[in-house]
């Protein structure tokens, strides 16, 4: 039985960019659904090999991570609200 899944737009329009992309290498028809499932499947073999695994959980450790409710607000933001947060005035 199929779950619903609630994205970020950004979340969202990229899945579907990837969906694309997948589309016109496989020249078949690619859903949103079975992107994911590549993904997950390329994420797993990607995983596979213990280093990789080792220097992602250390670089993944050091990130700071938002908060679930602060990610869906940043994503679900224009992109105009990002580029304005991160240019701070330059002080004379």
């Amino acid at each position: 039985m199929a779950k619903a899944l609630n994205l970020p737009i950004r979340v969202f329009e990229d899945l579907t960019k990837v969906s694309e992309e997948l589309s016109l290498m496989a020249k078949k028809p690619i859903s949103l659904p079975m992107t994911v499932d590549l993904l997950m499947e390329i994420y797993r073999a990607h995983f596979n090999n213990s280093c990789a695994l080792d220097s992602f959980s250390q670089q993944i450790k050091s990130l700071n991570i938002m908060a679930p409710e602060e990610f869906d607000k940043y994503w679900d933001e224009p992109a105009e609200t990002h580029a304005t947060k991160k240019k701070k005035p330059k002080k004379s």
